[in-house]
């Protein structure tokens, strides 16, 4: 080999590896630094938020039973009553009359019964004289018998205008608060037209719909003489501020809609400041206990074709794809079924730039950051 040749040589392997050297090193600074998570079995406290409608206890159409005027509305809108209390007054007159009518009825009846007794008694002496036939006296007794029914009718058309009169003040059924009032003072009112409706707002219904396979979980839990019945809930209000007192599952509904295949659960609240009215919304959420829960966090989890995978980083820090199985998707977190198991190292943010069998620098979180992230679940 001539002396050029070998400066060639040694040349060309200072350049190889000066090659490779260079492509280790930006294969190293290519390799991206995430954070990991190791998954751990644990107990959680799991939320399930539910579409909630609210009601009054007790709701109910304040209607006028006779027709007339009105004369008097007693109360405004959103004005708290008491059972009993007068709230509307309608004009008594036509009823004023029927009760005049009445007791002329009765004494012109009693007028007539006083006379049938009086010819009662002339036709039985001249019967008892053998001057006429015993058939009158039927036919005397019959007519006080007829002027006896005249004034019992008579009191029960008294009694009636008397009822139409009463009627005419319209009371509070019970406790409650005024809602809108559609007639103002002097309308015509028609029987069955609706003056109001009341709310009892002390307490209020929550009402929220679950699927057949939650329902079935919680019948079983109920069941159970081994575990405590989950029957507390919450509720967050539309502005996403949480209601501070928790309402108690009451009962349920005997059947299921055919639709959605839900079931409505039933939930009672106290309602003592009357923040509550009927007809609102707001998130019913229903805690659940598990036991022994192995958590993903759904910011670790990306979806193909309805199939739910992650990047698990091996021995070797590679990032390798796994698909894995949930059981259910509460809050931020899968509950996993199958696919995942513990102490199995699970990419947490970045998973967009991630390929099959590429290599990271796995950084841990901290345990600040994991009690931060496992904080909603306790």
């Amino acid at each position: 080999m001539t002396p050029n040749s070998t400066i060639k040589l040694l040349l060309s392997g200072l350049l190889l590896s000066a090659c490779s050297g260079q492509k280790e090193t930006k294969q190293a600074e290519a390799a991206p630094e995430l954070p990991i998570v190791q998954l751990t079995r644990q107990d959680a406290t799991l939320d399930h938020d539910y579409a909630g409608n609210l009601e009054a206890v007790q709701n109910v159409e304040v209607r006028a039973r006779v027709g007339g005027y009105l004369d008097k509305i007693l109360v405004d809108e959103g004005q708290s009553v008491k059972q009993g209390q007068l709230l509307f007054q309608l004009n008594p007159a036509e009823y004023n009359v029927k009760i005049a009518e009445a007791r002329a009825s009765i004494e012109s009846a009693t007028a007539q019964e006083q006379s049938a007794l009086v010819e009662m008694d002339r036709v039985k002496l001249l019967v008892d004289k053998n001057v006429i036939s015993a058939s009158e006296l039927k036919l005397a007794r019959a007519k006080v018998s007829s002027a006896r029914a005249a004034i019992d009718q008579a009191k029960a058309s008294l009694a009636n205008a008397q009822l139409l009169v009463s009627l005419t003040n319209i009371r509070a059924p019970f406790n409650g608060v005024i809602n809108r009032l559609p007639f103002k003072r002097g309308s015509l009112v028609e029987e069955g037209a609706l003056l109001t409706t009341i709310s009892d707002l002390r307490e209020m219904y929550g009402y929220f719909n679950v699927s057949e396979k939650e329902y079935l979980a919680f019948i079983k839990k109920r069941h159970d003489p081994n575990k405590t019945t989950i029957r507390e809930v919450e509720l967050v209000l539309a502005d996403d501020t949480h209601y501070p007192y928790k309402g108690k599952i009451e009962t349920t509904e005997t059947i299921f809609e055919g639709n959605s295949g839900t079931i409505a659960f039933r939930a009672r609240f106290p309602n003592p400041k009357q923040l509550l009215r009927h007809g609102s919304t707001g998130k019913i959420r229903l805690s659940n206990d598990v036991d022994d829960a192995l958590l993903v966090p759904q910011k670790a989890v990306f979806e193909v074709q309805d199939k739910n995978f992650v990047y698990v980083v091996d021995g070797g820090n590679k990032v390798r794809i796994r698909p894995f199985v949930p059981r259910s998707r509460v809050e931020q977190f899968y509950i996993v079924q199958s696919g995942l198991k513990a102490g199995d190292r699970v990419v947490y943010e970045g998973i967009q730039s991630l390929k099959d069998g590429m290599k990271i620098v796995p950084r841990p979180l901290d345990a600040d950051s994991l009690k931060i992230l496992f904080a909603s679940v306790q």
